[in-house]
């Protein structure tokens, strides 16, 4: 004995429609919380003073791309995972071949290539020489022989008696430096993912009104 049994037309049309509403609620959600996060993380680290250049790096994207799926994720990443990472972990920074790290004074001036300058690229600019100062309680120091500008950089001196030179320190040499923690990126991000639950509900009653 066979029993053939069919689905009613309308319940089947009833069940794609929700899975169908089902899918765009899943994808609207991941979509908002996708952006959502990247403007968090985007705000944190301008709120943190790290410039809105670097928050800028923050990205998101969704996949699928272009079709609804109950399968729908969303990826937040930075172009510059390196200085993000640095300011999310807090690292201890030591110098790749166990010398000094050199921390730029005011009279030091800032880099042409962006960021903080050298000693050899400061030599080459200023035309002096630095000069290792050791100091056994405090930080070594690099000085160099020169006169202060008006912005308070230490430049050559064109006095041929020495009037006006001073020993300026350029440079403050440690061992190493351990960078603050500035970001809690972790924190947003299980906001964001504790949200797309509500975000998916409020997706789908929206579809049904």
């Amino acid at each position: 004995m066979k029993l053939k049994l069919d689905i009613d037309p309308d319940i089947v049309a009833m069940m794609q429609a929700e899975v169908a509403a089902g899918e765009r609620a899943v994808t609207a959600a991941m979509r908002e919380a996708g952006t959502g996060l990247k403007d968090a993380w985007r705000a944190q680290i301008t709120g943190a003073g790290l410039g809105a250049r670097l928050a800028r790096t923050i990205r998101s994207e969704q996949f699928p791309k272009g079709k609804p799926s109950l399968s729908a994720a969303a990826l937040v990443w930075s172009r510059a995972p390196v200085i993000i990472g640095a300011h999310d972990t807090g690292p201890l920074i030591r110098s790749k071949n166990g010398f000094w790290l050199a921390i730029p004074l005011p009279a030091a001036g800032k880099s042409l290539r962006g960021g903080r300058i050298t000693p050899g690229e400061w030599e080459r600019r200023s035309g002096l020489r630095l000069r290792f100062v050791y100091r056994r309680a405090w930080p070594s120091l690099l000085v160099a022989e020169g006169r202060l500008n008006t912005k308070g950089r230490a430049v050559a001196s064109r006095s041929k008696t020495g009037r006006g030179v001073v020993t300026v320190p350029i440079f403050l040499l440690v061992p190493q430096v351990k960078l603050p923690k500035r970001l809690d990126l972790a924190r947003d991000a299980e906001r964001a993912l504790d949200g797309v639950p509500g975000l998916i509900v409020a997706n789908w009653v929206e579809e049904k009104l």
